[in-house]
């Protein structure tokens, strides 16, 4: 996957298109350029593009904002790049978000799901086949993109039905789980659902759901300090890109990180962060800071 998507047409290709898409318009200025990798690239993205084009690392765009280039940049998919879709396509998720799936008859698959040896999930994953369960998805995406309440009828885990209105936030995925979770305000029990208990939904009428408040307090912030020694800032981007996250460059070998994780994922994420042992330095807010310490204590405790 680095191989197709970081080395070739990867979010910093993609950005650098955006910016030479202007630069052959019109010569740039600094905070244009900014607001372009802002717009399509992740937040730390701004520590390596525009070094990278100001100290003419990346010579495409000249110090007084024009580009060599005289048309705008395509980027039409290449071979691999098909074979990839194509193999990806075959992951059963891919039928959640519709019937449409791209397609290239011309191409094989660069790989089948059963090449795929995930050793670290729990068996008892989510049924993407069953069409109760793809009907259920495909609701509550179109809820959360409308943003409209749902009646929700779910198993509970003594195995008896019960019904919830909810205003749905958005969905997450847990890999570990091999599970999909709505996230949203209830009106009673609790804000995550998990889809594979969802027996039936629907819309609610306006009027039902009123009263729903949206979920507060379920996101949380953790701040530390990053040492970049053996690619420490490239792994640790690496291992929380599913998260919302800043990088803030402190020196050329220290980095302050501000990672947004859920609070049901807290105790995954005080595991994640001490795997990379004295790199990473917690900060704030203090209540991690203490979770981090009763880790440490409990398994020096277990040694002994």
């Amino acid at each position: 996957m680095n191989m197709i998507f970081s080395e070739l047409y990867s979010i910093y290709y993609q950005t650098m298109a955006a910016i030479l898409k202007a630069a052959t318009d019109h010569p740039l200025e600094a905070k244009e350029m900014q607001h372009i990798v802002g717009k399509y690239a992740f937040g730390e993205s701004l520590l390596h593009i525009l070094p990278a084009i100001e100290e003419q690392r990346w010579q495409l765009i000249t110090p007084d904002g024009t580009t060599p280039l005289h048309k705008e940049p395509a980027m039409p998919l290449t071979l691999l790049e098909k074979r990839w879709l194509k193999a990806i396509a075959n992951d059963p998720r891919m039928r959640l978000f519709g019937d449409d799936i791209f397609d290239f008859p011309d191409v094989e698959p660069l790989f089948l799901p059963e090449d795929i040896l995930v050793f670290d999930r729990y068996a008892d994953g989510d049924d993407y086949t069953d069409e109760a369960y793809i009907r259920n998805f495909r609701i509550i995406l179109d809820a959360i993109k409308q943003q409209y309440p749902l009646k929700i009828t779910l198993q509970n885990r003594r195995g008896n039905p019960l019904q919830m209105n909810v205003m749905p936030k958005y969905l997450e995925y847990s890999e570990k789980d091999d599970k999909f979770r709505l996230i949203g305000s209830s009106d009673r029990y609790g804000s995550t659902i998990n889809l594979g208990r969802i027996i039936s939904c629907e819309r609610c009428q306006d009027g039902m759901a009123r009263h729903l408040t949206r979920k507060s307090e379920q996101q949380r912030k953790v701040v530390f300090e990053l040492f970049d020694q053996r690619k420490a800032l490239e792994r640790v981007l690496l291992h929380f890109a599913h998260c919302e996250k800043e990088a803030e460059k402190l020196d050329d070998q220290h980095y302050r990180i501000t990672v947004v994780y859920d609070k049901e994922d807290e105790t995954e994420m005080v595991i994640r962060i001490l795997s990379f042992g004295p790199l990473i330095k917690v900060t704030a807010p203090q209540h991690f800071v203490n979770l981090i310490k009763q880790r440490l204590l409990n398994q020096k405790s277990c040694g002994l």
